[in-house]
């Protein structure tokens, strides 16, 4: 449905028939750690993240998993723990 509070005609997943139902019934705007990402949108002078209606949460326990300038750290190296004794299988079945 289309907001009707904060951002009147944005499609926003939180609103419903009554009203916004997200906790408080408002939007918060974006922090600092959002600056850069693609999903902010500019409304009326202020900016609003069109994923989640307060990104400060997001944000709280490290990088936000919806942020579109952050690169996850996670590498494709031989970092993964093996366990030994499948692998002392595996060499002797010459795998």
């Amino acid at each position: 449905m289309h907001c009707v509070s904060v951002k009147p005609g944005v499609d926003c997943s939180f609103m419903t028939k009554k009203g916004c139902s997200f906790n408080g019934g408002r939007c918060r705007p974006v922090v600092a750690n959002c600056e850069g990402c693609e999903r902010i949108i500019d409304f009326e002078g202020s900016r609003f993240c069109a994923s989640f209606p307060d990104p400060a949460v997001k944000w709280r326990r490290g990088n936000c998993n919806l942020a579109t300038h952050v690169k996850s750290d996670k590498s494709n190296g031989n970092s993964a723990k093996i366990n030994p004794l499948k692998a002392s299988k595996r060499a002797a079945a010459g795998r």
